[in-house]
C-alpha cells in the first residue's frame, strides 16, 4: 500500500506556466495598430549562414507610436533584415535609410480588426488544450496511484485540486484574450 502518495504539483504549475508564456508570446506577435518592437520577435533573418531573430542583428525601436525602427549593425545585412520583414506576412511595409529601416504600422481596418481577432481566440484555445493536457497528465498520475493503493479520499483529493489548478489557469487564458481582443478592436 502507497498511502504516502504526493502529486508533484510544482510540475503541473511549471508546465501550465510555460503554456500561458507561450500564449503571451502569440500575443504579442499580433498587430493592434499600435507600435511594439515585440511585434518582430518571430521574424528571423538569414545572417551569417543561420536563421537569427531580428534583434540579435539589429537594435528595435519603437520612437513613436505608429513606428518601429530596426538600426541594422551590420550594413550587408540590411537588405536581408528588409526582405525578411517584408516577407513576414505582419503586413508592413518597410522603408530604408541607410543602415536604419523605418517601419510605418497603418491604421487597421475593421475587417483586419476582426481576423486578429479570430487568430488571438485560436491561440487562446490552443493554450487551453495544453493546459487540459497538463490535466489530464495528472489525473493519469492520480489513477495510476489508486491502482498502487491509495485511498479513495486522497484521489478525490488530487483530482480536486488539479481540476481547481488547471480552473485557474483557464480562467487566466480568458483574460489574456479578452485584454487582447480588446486591445485589438480600439481604434
Amino acid at each position: 500500500m502507497s498511502d504516502d502518495f504526493e502529486l508533484d504539483t510544482d510540475d503541473l504549475k511549471r508546465r501550465m506556466d510555460g503554456a500561458m508564456s507561450n500564449l503571451r508570446t502569440e500575443f504579442a506577435s499580433l498587430r493592434t495598430g499600435r507600435a511594439s518592437a515585440s511585434m518582430l520577435e518571430p521574424v528571423q533573418v538569414e545572417a551569417y549562414g543561420q536563421m537569427t531573430p531580428i534583434n540579435q542583428v539589429g537594435t528595435v525601436n519603437v520612437p513613436e507610436p505608429r513606428m518601429v525602427t530596426v538600426n541594422v549593425w551590420d550594413k550587408s545585412l540590411v537588405n536581408k533584415v528588409e526582405k525578411a520583414i517584408r516577407e513576414s506576412g505582419l503586413g508592413i511595409n518597410p522603408q530604408m535609410n541607410g543602415t536604419i529601416i523605418m517601419l510605418p504600422i497603418p491604421e487597421l481596418n475593421e475587417e483586419r480588426r476582426r481576423e486578429l481577432g479570430k487568430v488571438a481566440g485560436q491561440y487562446a484555445e490552443s493554450a487551453r488544450v495544453a493546459i487540459r493536457n497538463v490535466r489530464r497528465d495528472g489525473m493519469d498520475q492520480v489513477k495510476k496511484a489508486k491502482g498502487d493503493g491509495i485511498s479513495e479520499d486522497d484521489q478525490k483529493f488530487w483530482e480536486t485540486e488539479i481540476q481547481e489548478l488547471t480552473d485557474d489557469y483557464i480562467k487566466r487564458v480568458d483574460e489574456a484574450l479578452e485584454t487582447k481582443q480588446g486591445e485589438i478592436m480600439q481604434v
